[in-house]
């Protein structure tokens, strides 16, 4: 029987998403553990260091969870809350992600201050995002766009289109959901337009694999629907080696016990993009997201991939 917590360190990076975040899983494991002590411990990692060059040229999503992770090796925390698109793929063996919590909306949002749609913007039109997947499916789509890259927290990204350093942005709507900023999105693209990066929209708790006690207080928070579809979208991006340097989604939807899962794989300029759709039983999103990942191949993942090279 595992005992109740006398205290939980909770270790996140200090941007203002990641803070909420933090004190969310905070707030809902004080209400499990009354007489807790929940703490954060806030910390900057090397990816909110660096904001001049693209993540893609300077080690991808593990910059944002190198820190964290170290002070769990330490024992200076016991969790660390993460954005779930932003843990990298493969884990080191000493850390488990022990829990996932119920899904924000995971779809991408267009933010614009003189633009209803994606579909009102002039030829030319400056469009800002941090990610080669909504670069390589924006040029895609709207190829007589000016796709440009665009890096800073959620807020330094909000002020860079108020400044007029942009015609329109695009972040996921999660976060802007999450930090009361859902007035800023003008509308949402739909899945089939701009495709999520695995994980998307949902927060995951990470601890040292070797404490079960930990991974025992945390497992109230994990819904079993959204870590089925999380855990077959990381096994899609897993597979085809997703980092930041692949512009690669993978989106699950899950329904009475049966998950939908779509990928696709792209060049960065878009000319080029193998999707592929799969559907099976939740019970094993692992297997169903390999399933993906060779209806991908057939429809020429590999030769994308082979051209990222």
């Amino acid at each position: 029987m595992t005992t109740t917590p006398e205290r939980i360190v909770i270790a996140t990076r200090e941007s203002r998403l990641a803070m909420w975040q933090a004190v969310h899983v905070q707030g809902l494991l004080q209400s499990l553990y009354p007489a807790c002590q929940v703490e954060l411990m806030g910390m900057t990692t090397r990816g909110d260091q660096i904001l001049d060059r693209p993540l893609a040229k300077v080690g991808g999503k593990g910059l944002f969870v190198k820190e964290l992770e170290t002070a769990l090796l330490e024992r200076s925390a016991d969790i660390a809350v993460h954005s779930m698109k932003d843990v990298p793929m493969t884990l080191e063996p000493e850390f488990a992600l022990v829990a996932i919590g119920p899904r924000e909306v995971p779809l991408d949002a267009f933010i614009s201050n003189k633009f209803a749609r994606i579909e009102d913007l002039p030829p030319g039109a400056v469009v800002g995002t941090s990610s080669l997947r909504r670069e390589a499916q924006l040029r895609a789509m709207y190829p007589y766009l000016a796709v440009t890259s665009l890096r800073g927290n959620l807020d330094t990204r909000l002020r860079k289109l108020d400044e007029g350093q942009y015609d329109a942005i695009i972040l996921a709507a999660a976060g802007l959901k999450r930090l009361g900023l859902a007035e800023r999105i003008r509308s949402t693209l739909s899945a089939e337009s701009s495709l999520p990066a695995a994980g998307q929209g949902a927060l995951g708790i990470e601890a040292l694999a070797d404490r079960p006690e930990v991974a025992a207080w945390v497992a109230p928070l994990n819904d079993m629907a959204t870590a089925a579809c999380v855990r077959a979208e990381r096994a899609v991006s897993r597979a085809l080696a997703g980092s930041c340097e692949v512009p690669l989604g993978a989106y699950g939807e899950y329904a009475d016990g049966t998950l939908r899962l779509r990928g696709l794989v792209a060049t960065p300029d878009g000319t080029r993009i193998a999707r592929a759709e799969h559907a099976g039983p939740a019970s094993d999103p692992e297997a169903l997201g390999l399933a993906l990942v060779a209806d991908l191949r057939a429809q020429g993942a590999n030769e994308i991939l082979a051209a990222l090279g």
